[in-house]
């Protein structure tokens, strides 16, 4: 039976969407990058890393300080000279002011401020690369919900398709009841199976509701039931990933296993810079100001003093009871940052093989579940014919209608669970960003 009905269904469906532009999912992916409340987030973070860069924050630059004071003090003074009678004044108020430019400049620190700065560029590097793990979590799951959306709408189809296929074989066993060759069972057996299909399509409405729900959160939509008109109607699958590529790319390019080797680096930085207390310290200290005391008693009334003024301070911290405990720790922190950066690799290997396997096997199920459909087609064929001619009953004709829907189901089924390992299979090979193209 040609799928006349059903498509004049799914054209009556269609005219909405014909009058919307359609969008690709390079447009929605597009769209979620600039939008997505994560991808924002992580932006600003990494922006924050980026700020804190400076060699200002890793110590390589002088601190200026400009300050300025005043002090009062009010005292009652009794001097009792050697040889003579005590002397006493009461209310004596002494005043200083004070203003001042100074400069302080750590020259040496055994290399920590070094290592600092290092570790400063490190987080701002694991930043950007926090950013792109982000980006490429956003592009895998858009991707994947959004080929679950062609699906739930393509099996909303397929139940729009049962519903006219037992919309038929109820009014052919209507047509015959009335006509006195079948019984009045059949025809409730028709009406039986017609509900069951309606209500399985009322059903799969709220599975493509939920889907587009996901799909506009994702794009930050603040109207979450907004329509979409997405221009995809298949299922497009990509047959020609190649292993080797794949595993090379994954030890190259994956964005969990270079912010590993950051972290790495990371941790050999944190190392240095607590050896650094094993060597001295130069420090500058430079500065230029004015002071002006006013005495309230004695032979002078005031005092002026202004100029500049310069020294230099070496050190050396001989003991502080945690330095070579710190510097243990940061070793088993490096030990510990090799090892995970090593079960991540495996990790991730696992994973591959995992969906590689899981990507072969759906490629050929799919070609099977395509000569299968092939074949149910032509049975429910043969078998609405001679259903029509009253030679087949209606339970027989309703089991070549269920192999019908079934072998369509099967194959919708194996072509989403081959895209869904195909989009895991480029995420972890660094290649996800394939789908933006």
């Amino acid at each position: 039976m040609k799928r006349t009905f059903f498509t004049l269904m799914l054209l009556g469906l269609g005219l909405g969407a014909a009058a919307q532009e359609l969008q690709t999912l390079r447009e929605y992916l597009e769209a979620g990058l600039e939008r997505n409340y994560d991808i924002r987030i992580i932006r600003n973070e990494e922006r924050i890393s980026d700020n804190n860069a400076t060699a200002a924050n890793a110590g390589k630059l002088p601190t200026i300080d400009l300050s300025a004071g005043y002090t009062g003090r009010l005292d009652n003074d009794r001097t009792t000279p050697r040889g003579g009678d005590p002397v006493t004044e009461n209310g004596i108020y002494n005043q200083t002011f004070d203003v001042g430019l100074a400069v302080n400049w750590t020259l040496f620190d055994g290399f920590r401020i070094r290592a600092e700065y290092a570790k400063l560029e490190e987080l701002k590097a694991k930043g950007a690369l926090q950013t792109r793990l982000t980006i490429e979590d956003f592009i895998a799951s858009f991707t994947a919900e959004y080929y679950n959306f062609v699906q739930q709408k393509l099996r909303l189809g397929n139940y729009l398709y049962a519903m006219a296929l037992s919309r038929e074989r109820l009014r052919i066993a209507e047509e015959w009841y009335r006509v006195g060759s079948s019984a009045r069972l059949d025809v409730l057996q028709a009406r039986v199976d017609f509900n069951a299909d309606s209500s399985q399509y009322m059903s799969q409405q709220e599975a493509v509701t939920a889907s587009r729900i996901r799909l506009n959160e994702l794009l930050a939509n603040e109207e979450l039931d907004r329509k979409l008109h997405v221009r995809d109607s298949l299922i497009a699958i990509d047959a020609d990933l190649e292993w080797e590529r794949l595993m090379a790319q994954t030890r190259e390019t994956n964005a969990s296993l270079l912010l590993a080797d950051r972290d790495n680096t990371i941790s050999e930085l944190e190392l240095e810079s607590i050896r650094s207390r094993n060597y001295p310290y130069l420090k500058l200290q430079a500065g230029y100001g004015y002071t002006h005391n006013r005495y309230g008693g004695g032979a002078n009334r005031s005092n002026g003093t202004l100029g500049p003024n310069a020294g230099v301070q070496v050190g050396f911290t001989i003991f502080d009871g945690n330095r070579r405990r710190e510097q243990r720790n940061a070793r088993i922190g490096i030990e510990n940052a090799r090892l995970t950066r090593m079960q991540l690799e495996q990790s991730l290997m696992a994973d591959l093989a995992t969906f590689w396997q899981a990507y072969r096997n759906n490629l050929e199920v799919i070609r099977l579940e395509e000569e299968n459909l092939t074949a149910a087609r032509e049975n429910y064929r043969i078998a609405m014919e001679r259903y029509r001619q009253g030679e087949l009953p209606g339970i027989e004709m309703r089991e070549a209608q269920k192999s019908l829907l079934d072998a369509e189901e099967r194959i919708l089924t194996a072509q989403y669970n081959t895209k869904l390992c195909e989009i895991s299979l480029q995420q972890i090979s660094g290649n996800v960003t394939v789908y933006l193209q």
